[in-house]
């Protein structure tokens, strides 16, 4: 009865959007949204799941940057890989949202990781904008779901270029001062952009939670990182935002590695920018 349910409903879905699950503004219904394509991927192939709920101009990191319609496009339908939300958040505009969790593929030999999903509510219906993981080891402990509900309503009556281009403004500012400030201070410059409760996602490691731990495992690792901001966007909102770009890490063992990175910002009540998730994968040269 249930499977039938849900098939009913995403047969619904499908007529009125193509799979892109309605809004109202909710997390709740962003975290329906990451289930509905999930599933939809489980039956009809991952290929024909992005293509249903891909946005234009989407980027999908695999592992560089690239439009995720051009990239799925000659993609094979396979049906291995399956992923749940544990974290998802959405902006108080209601327009803007983003999920993460853990993934699986199931082939010859089984690989585990944690991915990072950018979502926009268009035309009243959620489609995914950026999408990227990193692998990681057969998970030891569980990570504990998470879904933060905005707090209230907001969204500005006038939001023209001029105000939008201001708003990616502030956040480029924002990381070129943490890029600065890395520079100058090494890794320990994070304890200054971090939320108490952070998350990092990082190439064969669990994800790290936690101001304190996340301060610790760049020092146990890095001796050096810089930043190459390359995009930016933020919620109309005014309380989420993103970055992407590809960060330069000196290893205290002599070795230098790129990787792609995708920040998730909070503005705090004193109007500072935190960060809530990072997320790097190995870049290609």
């Amino acid at each position: 009865m249930i499977n039938k349910i849900i098939c009913t409903l995403m047969a619904a879905t499908f007529t009125l959007s193509g799979f892109a699950q309605r809004t109202d503004g909710s997390t709740a219904s962003l975290v329906k949204a990451e289930q509905e394509f999930a599933a939809k991927a489980a039956k009809d192939g991952v290929k024909s799941a992005f293509n249903a709920y891909i946005a234009n101009g989407a980027l999908v990191f695999r592992p560089n940057p690239v439009d995720a319609k051009t990239f799925y496009a000659t993609q094979p339908d396979d049906k291995n890989l399956s992923w749940a939300p544990d974290y998802a958040q959405v902006s108080r505009s209601g327009d803007w949202g983003y999920t993460s969790g853990g993934f699986t593929v199931d082939g010859e030999k089984k690989a585990y990781g944690e991915y990072l999903s950018v979502w926009k509510s268009v035309n009243g219906r959620w489609e995914l904008v950026i999408d990227l993981g990193a692998e990681h080891h057969k998970p030891l402990k569980q990570v504990a779901t998470h879904f933060v509900e905005p707090k209230d309503y907001f969204k500005p009556k006038f939001g023209g270029p001029k105000q939008i281009a201001a708003g990616k403004d502030i956040i480029l500012t924002t990381e070129k001062t943490l890029n600065a400030t890395l520079k100058s201070y090494g890794v320990a410059a994070y304890g200054g952009f971090l939320n108490p409760d952070a998350r990092v996602v990082f190439p064969g490691y669990e994800p790290v939670i936690g101001k304190d731990k996340i301060i610790a495992f760049y020092n146990s690792m890095v001796s050096k990182m810089s930043l190459r901001t390359v995009g930016a966007d933020k919620a109309s909102g005014g309380d989420l935002a993103y970055t992407y770009g590809v960060a330069t890490i000196d290893y205290r063992t002599d070795l230098r590695e790129s990787f792609n990175y995708v920040f998730i910002y909070e503005r705090q009540p004193d109007y500072n920018w935190n960060l809530i998730q990072q997320v790097f994968v190995p870049a290609e040269r």
